[in-house]
This record gives C-alpha cells, structure tokens and sequence, in this order.
C-alpha cells in the first residue's frame, strides 16, 4: 500500500491584534511577510501569512465578535488555533477518515480564492482543530 504524501501548509495562531502580531512575529522574531493582510468576510476575521521556511504561519484576528474564532479567542485565549496539512485529494480524503468514524466539520469541502478546504474537529484529533487543503 502507497503511503499517502501530507504536506504542512501552515501553522495558524489566533491573535488579539493582528498588527501587534505582526510586528512581533514578523520585525522581532525575523520571519518575512508572505502578501498582504486581508478581511475574509464570510468567517469574521483579518488574516495575515507569515513564511516559515516551506511553511507559513498564519495570524488570525476576529473582526466580528459572532464568528466562531472570537468564541474560540474568548474561551481559550491566544495561541494554537489549527494546523493545516496538503493532501493530493480532499474529497478521498474527507471520505476515507468519515469511512473510519472521524468527526468532521465540513463535510463537504468549502472553496475560497480557488482552493478546497475542510476541518476536522478537535474531538477527532486529540484537541487539535486540523484544516485540510486540497494539492494544486
């Protein structure tokens, strides 16, 4: 059996402020900006990427106080928000961890800016929300 190849995509932090953040992660720690910040409307928050060598390391900010990471901010605190691994196929992917009882919280892969996307819920994966990105 072919062992599948997963890839880190990125590693994203739930931030307070996404300006302090940045100058934290990106003036003091050293790691270069990777594009510019931006709103995603339809979650309720403002991200920015940071490069991490083959990696990036996201920022995310709640904007709106309803939206699922400002509960999370406000529950937990700063900090770990998810890991976000490549795979070559998201819906073969989806299906294979339904198939073995895995608790997902898309079941069906979401799209933005041209990419697929899904969660796994932490009750799956031993406390850690997990994004899956489908390849290009």
């Amino acid at each position: 059996m072919e062992v599948e190849s997963l890839v880190l995509n990125h590693i994203a932090l739930v931030v307070e402020d996404l300006r302090e953040a940045l100058a934290f992660w990106g003036e003091k720690v050293g790691l270069p900006v990777a594009g510019a910040a931006e709103t995603i409307a339809d979650e309720g928050v403002d991200i920015a990427f940071l490069q991490l060598g083959d990696a990036r390391l996201e920022l995310i900010q709640p904007r709106d106080q309803a939206s699922g990471v400002a509960r999370y901010l406000a529950k937990r605190g700063a900090g770990l928000h998810h890991l976000c691994l490549e795979v070559p196929s998201l819906d073969a992917k989806l299906g294979e961890l339904a198939a073995q009882g895995i608790e997902l919280i898309n079941e069906a892969p979401r799209e933005r800016d041209g990419r697929r996307y899904a969660f796994v819920h932490p009750a799956s994966t031993g406390g850690v929300l997990l994004e899956l990105y489908e390849r290009r």
